[in-house]
């Protein structure tokens, strides 16, 4: 019953945030349900004991290859499909938590948070590279098919 609630709550998280931002109409279900799916793709990584930077990774890098299949789909543009998907996955509560340990006075407590927000960061930047990778190496493979 959890994962159906946190299922819910990031699609409709990531639909709420292409509201704000106000992404066309037409692409908010599929926005939305990138962004859910890549939540449970974390949610699922995460309970089989992989580490948050890895879970991250793999989370982001479905959004990116969905990102791609909606843009082609849709005709539209990859970020429109990026920016709200990647709601769920941004690390707001662990950079909370670092500032508020520095202004308590804990700064160890507070660097273990930063560098939680630090490979998170880094995990999603890695996958979105990958993704431009495959995504080059699959319309290089498609057109040198063609030529033949």
């Amino acid at each position: 019953m959890e994962w159906i609630i946190q299922a819910l709550l990031s699609y409709f998280s990531t639909i709420g945030f292409g509201i704000i931002a106000n992404i066309p109409r037409r692409a908010l279900h599929a926005s939305g349900i990138a962004g859910m799916i890549s939540w449970l793709i974390f949610l699922i990584l995460r309970a089989h004991s992989f580490g948050i930077g890895s879970a991250n990774f793999f989370a982001a890098f479905f959004i990116g290859l969905a990102s791609i299949f909606f843009s082609r789909r849709k005709k539209m543009p990859m970020i429109i499909f990026i920016v709200p998907s990647l709601v769920p996955l941004v690390p707001g509560a662990p950079a909370y938590q670092a500032v508020r340990e520095f202004v308590l006075g804990n700064p160890a407590d507070g660097f273990q948070s930063m560098l939680t927000v630090i490979i998170t960061a880094g995990a999603i930047a890695a996958a979105f590279m990958m993704t431009n990778l495959v995504e080059q190496l699959v319309i290089k493979w498609h057109f040198s098919k063609k030529v033949r």
